[in-house]
């Protein structure tokens, strides 16, 4: 949005702000909302919890043609398992926030807030999804040590040698590792701590849920179909993002945060 410029030769600054807030914000300057990093979204996946310490929510998909539009809810709500702990803020693209609890490594809590997406992943070598794609291997981890100068980065074990996966309890065939686990079959990236600040927690995806209800270490699961559906519905070009709050922070933060 451009800002017109207005001289005001007897009034001072703080009276000129008094001014505009007067006017609701909107003639003159950007509101809060507009200048969130996610402003552009035009796919929002939101996943509400009943509360921090809940490990199960609904997940609901929503699109929009642009930022001035009204977000559209798109098919029906999903049950879903996040953490066995619950949730607890995490490093994304919402400023941080100073009161409740705070993501860590190994606490067992999903990442709360607003999160761009990384890179879709599975088993097979592709899917129908337009998300960049990558096919796992046997030798493929993500790395939760937080000492690792690899931290919450998914590495192939052929490159980066043995030693440097060694300690990660993160294999990403988890069919070939964990006795034919299916939950990663198909998933992708929340970008969680893109920074890979030490122990802040990574590793964090939405993925397939072991059996309906199942709460994770951290991730977002759920049904095979509603995987599949996110995968097939998912476009970058138009800059989805990933939304988890409880309850109570939903309706504190929707409107400040132009959220649905």
């Amino acid at each position: 949005m451009s800002t017109p410029y207005f001289r005001f030769r007897s009034f001072g600054p703080f009276l000129l702000a008094a001014f505009m807030l007067a006017l609701g914000g909107c003639t003159s300057m950007q509101s809060t909302s507009e200048s969130r990093a996610w402003a552009d979204a035009e796919q929002m996946i939101v996943v509400v919890t009943p509360d921090w310490n809940a490990p199960n929510g609904e997940l609901r998909r929503y699109e929009r043609a642009g930022r001035s539009e009204a977000w559209r809810q798109v098919g029906e709500a999903a049950p879903v398992t996040v953490g066995r702990a619950g949730s607890a803020w995490g490093i994304g693209l919402h400023p941080a926030q100073p009161s409740g609890p705070q993501k860590r490594e190994g606490d067992g809590r999903a990442p709360a807030g607003v999160f761009a997406l990384g890179t879709a992943f599975g088993y097979a070598n592709g899917v129908a999804t337009a998300l960049p794609y990558r096919a796992m291997s046997g030798s493929d981890y993500c790395i939760d040590v937080p000492a690792s100068p690899l931290y919450n980065r998914i590495v192939d074990a052929r490159e980066v040698g043995e030693n440097a996966v060694a300690g990660s309890t993160e294999p990403m065939r988890r069919d070939l590792h964990a006795n034919g686990d299916q939950r990663y079959r198909l998933g992708f990236v929340i970008e969680h701590n893109p920074n890979a600040q030490p122990g802040a927690g990574s590793c964090i995806f939405a993925h397939l849920w072991k059996a309906p209800g199942e709460p994770t270490a951290g991730c977002t699961a759920m049904a095979d179909g509603v995987m599949e559906q996110l995968a097939g519905w998912l476009d970058p070009r138009r800059r989805p993002v990933f939304v988890l709050l409880p309850q109570s922070e939903y309706r504190r933060l929707h409107l400040n945060w132009t959220l649905p």
